[in-house]
């Protein structure tokens, strides 16, 4: 299986069949020389046409220009190793271009929701609308893990979409995709919504899709996923498909989730995800039967003074709900934080001694070390890193920032490394990171994993 994060399934079909089936049906149908009648039982056949012509202005196309570093040997940086075998100054960077589609949703302010993929690394931001005209847009903020950017031109006489509850949709429920894939121009597709609520994709980080079988191709990222009142629903995101090609399986990002995510970044810049202080495992079949409980998952761990702790969690317990999300995987609770902002206070439910409790829980501040409160000298200098948690609840400490000329920077540590030990010692967290470098003066040992690969670097 292969997922297409580039763009973003299937036909036309449902209002044809309703269409023929009709026709075939009824007893009186005014036909047209040669064509298709233009009635059915004195009324007119049912279009899209009109809801179309209000909805398509409002997404647009998005063309990017960027560069992106060369993966080099680090040696070609050294002037003697130029010099000596004659090489020539590095080239600035590869010249990257991207084509993708974005949803004007506040015509006053310009704003366009768009995906990150679309906008990401690009140095120019060039959004062409339906009538032709031309704007360079500036970027107001975006948020890798879930996939969302927000962009704004400064243009007149938009067209901007209203934003439908996505949480009221329901699988078989009509939708229209609208975007311009492979570079075409504009195009519509239609489909029913096949699946709600998919994650665990490995596709982002923070995943709660909309699945459709309505056509989603290379371009329609960022485009519109409407229902037949013309409302924005989500988001179009993604495929799966061997080739890259549609096959009827296509995500997109819920009207909720994005409409969220932009406020923040609108506000504030960037998206800011607290924790709530607990470790997790699924729930297996061996672990139903001894909770007597057939969904969630089982706390395995309480951080002292957290948020957990202190809404009267326990280890053992078993977490059922977030904020009124249904949680059956590690994945989904994730997903439900993710969407919480710092501060804010929700319900959970849960099991302890096979009742159900529920208690009020506030998101606490995200677990963010940023290493320049360690001595000059300190081997983790020059870095920033968070707590994270795998889709099978493993708890692991992920970089999320390197600064260049620091010992983090100098010796090749990169954003997504995941470090494993130091000086031999596991660490699950950032104070266990802290801790077993503290101690060691010299040189550090760190046992890093990088995409499946996993390799020893000795920071000196």
């Amino acid at each position: 299986m292969q997922v297409n994060n580039f763009c973003r399934s299937a036909v036309l079909t449902p209002l044809r069949l309703l269409f023929f089936a009709v026709v075939m049906l009824s007893p009186s149908v005014v036909s047209m020389a040669g064509g298709l009648p233009a009635f059915v039982d004195g009324e007119p056949l049912p279009s899209l046409a009109p809801m179309l012509e209000e909805t398509t202005p409002a997404v647009v196309n998005i063309a990017t220009r960027g560069s992106v570093p060369r993966n080099d040997s680090p040696l070609y940086d050294d002037p003697f190793f130029r010099r000596f075998f004659n090489l020539p100054e590095r080239p600035g960077g590869r010249q990257t271009q991207s084509l993708g589609s974005g949803v004007i949703v506040d015509a006053a302010a310009g704003l366009v929701v768009t995906n990150h993929h679309v906008i990401d690394e690009a140095r120019e931001i060039l959004v062409t609308l339906t009538d032709g005209r031309e704007f360079e847009a500036e970027l107001v903020g975006q948020d890798p893990e879930a996939d969302v950017a927000v962009i704004r031109i400064a243009a007149d006489d938009l067209v901007a979409l209203s934003w439908a509850d996505s949480d009221q949709l329901r699988v078989g429920d009509f939708v229209v995709a609208i975007g311009n894939p492979f570079g075409l121009g504009q195009t519509v597709t239609s489909g029913i919504v096949s699946a709600l609520g998919r994650s665990g994709l490995g596709i982002e980080e923070i995943e709660d899709f909309i699945q459709t079988d309505a056509s989603i191709n290379p371009g329609n990222s960022g485009g519109a996923l409407v229902n037949l009142r013309g409302e924005l629903i989500g988001i179009n995101t993604a495929i799966v498909g061997p080739g890259g090609g549609n096959v009827g399986i296509g995500f997109a990002i819920p009207a909720n989730m994005a409409r969220s995510l932009m406020s923040q970044l609108v506000n504030d810049g960037e998206v800011r995800r607290g924790k709530l202080g607990i470790s997790i495992q699924e729930l297996d079949d061996d672990l139903k039967n001894v909770f007597g409980i057939d969904r969630g998952v089982v706390i395995s761990g309480i951080e002292a003074g957290s948020s957990a702790e202190v809404a009267g969690l326990q280890r053992g317990d078993v977490l059922v709900s977030i904020a009124d999300r249904k949680i059956n995987r590690v994945s989904e609770v994730r997903n439900a934080i993710g969407l919480l902002g710092v501060g804010q206070t929700v319900f959970v439910k849960f099991y302890r001694d096979r009742k159900l409790y529920e208690s009020s829980i506030t998101v606490g501040e995200p677990e963010e070390s940023a290493i320049d409160g360690f001595e000059m000298g300190s081997h983790l200098r020059g870095a920033v890193f968070a707590n994270a948690v795998s889709p099978r609840g493993r708890p692991y400490v992920r970089i999320e920032e390197v600064q260049a000329s620091t010992a983090m920077g100098d010796f090749g540590f990169l954003v997504g490394d995941i470090i494993l030990t130091a000086n031999s010692v596991d660490v699950k967290n950032v104070q266990e990171l802290k801790a077993a470098v503290a101690t060691v003066s010299g040189e550090t040992q760190f046992k890093v994993q990088r995409g499946r690969r996993a390799q020893v670097v000795t920071v000196k």
